[in-house]
């Protein structure tokens, strides 16, 4: 070994690639001197979502539109679901466009393994820069319905002189939120990624499960409704904040819609928390994995 790397220097190549000795190491400057192919990645991932389609960009408006619609019509008309005395379209939008990001990134994440299986096999370049292009490329998503909740949100503000919704001063933390919710999914998205190399059909389960989760989220009903709801005689309150997205999510909510209360600084450090801790086991599967998926994809 020490030979072989005594004639890697004599030989004074400008890049040597070795396998990582340790499972938890990132080789940060690696990453950023494949900055321009991870630029290159996000502007696919955009090119190609809506490619030939008549709408194109539009549908990042129109998918939350008629999501909040038809959450209007089931959740609020017939279900009878209150929204903490907030219109019922900027309720249903602040959860929705946060809670899209955060689904995307985890769903593009989760099949970052085999949907780049015959560009891994052919090109080295470090893997870690297909989902994090696959995190920032949803950036844009994000942006685009963030920016359609605001301009509704104008409207009822000059509109509708009994609307309840205020801005508070934790919308400030709001890039925090989104942060917290990429890191999640990459993550989460990593681990998952891992996985299905070797098993498909967690892919398919992962799928349903994110569906399950987002009913699990406070998105089409107020945090607020659970605080008299035991299960087992455990608050359900309790139980809503224990899944690391409750508190991101209401954090947003009262930021910008000043509805519920706020869920407490100790639940944040807590998403937080979760959110590292998911990332170092994310990170640590993946290169474990990485340097044999192409036998098993």
């Amino acid at each position: 070994m020490a030979e072989a790397k005594n004639s890697v220097q004599e030989e004074k190549w400008d890049i040597v690639i070795e396998p990582k000795d340790k499972l938890l190491s990132v080789d940060f400057k690696e990453l950023w001197r494949y900055r321009d192919l991870c630029a290159l990645f996000i502007k696919r991932n955009i090119i190609t979502q809506y490619k030939q389609t008549i709408l194109g960009p539009a549908w990042f408006v129109i998918q939350p539109a008629l999501t909040v619609l038809m959450y209007m019509i089931v959740f609020g008309g017939i279900a009878g679901i209150p929204t903490d005395g907030v219109p019922r379209p900027l309720f249903y939008l602040a959860g929705t466009c946060m809670w899209q990001y955060f689904a995307s990134c985890l769903n593009n994440t989760s099949n970052t393994f085999v949907a780049n299986a015959g560009m891994f096999g052919k090109v080295y370049f470090p893997r870690l820069v297909t989902p994090i292009a696959n995190v920032t490329s949803n950036l844009l998503r994000f942006s685009i319905q963030f920016g359609f909740f605001v301009i509704v949100y104008i409207i009822y503000y000059f509109t509708d002189p009994t609307c309840q919704a205020h801005l508070t001063w934790y919308a400030l933390l709001a890039p925090v939120m989104v942060f917290m919710l990429a890191g999640l999914a990459l993550g989460f998205g990593t681990i998952i990624s891992s996985m299905t190399t070797k098993y498909r059909d967690l892919q398919i389960l992962f799928s349903f499960l994110v569906s399950l989760w987002m009913y699990a989220t406070p998105i089409v009903y107020p945090l607020s409704q659970t605080k008299s709801m035991q299960y087992f005689g455990i608050p359900v309150h309790k139980l809503m904040c224990l899944n690391p997205v409750t508190p991101i999510i209401e954090t947003f909510k009262y930021g910008f819609l000043g509805c519920g209360d706020f869920v407490g600084w100790r639940w944040l450090i807590y998403s937080f928390v979760f959110m590292v801790v998911m990332l170092a086991i994310g990170i640590v599967v993946f290169n474990k994995v990485q340097k044999s998926f192409m036998d098993t994809v």
